[in-house]
């Protein structure tokens, strides 16, 4: 996770914003296409959400 920290500091609020929508959308997208025929990797949605997680930790400080 800290290189996905590294990587988005440097980014401004709106950026932080567009990622985190971007990334939303992914992971409903990911989730849905799961459900009807599952991946090899199983954890792609929990890595997601662990990056979603950071980047939101990230515009509460910057806030």
């Amino acid at each position: 996770m800290k290189k996905i920290t590294k990587e988005y500091k440097d980014k401004s609020p709106k950026e932080l914003e567009n990622e985190i929508a971007k990334l939303r959308g992914e992971i409903a997208k990911t989730t849905l296409s799961m459900k009807a025929s599952p991946a090899k990797d199983t954890n792609t949605v929990m890595k997601m959400k662990k990056k979603l997680a950071v980047l939101l930790t990230l515009q509460t400080q910057k806030k």
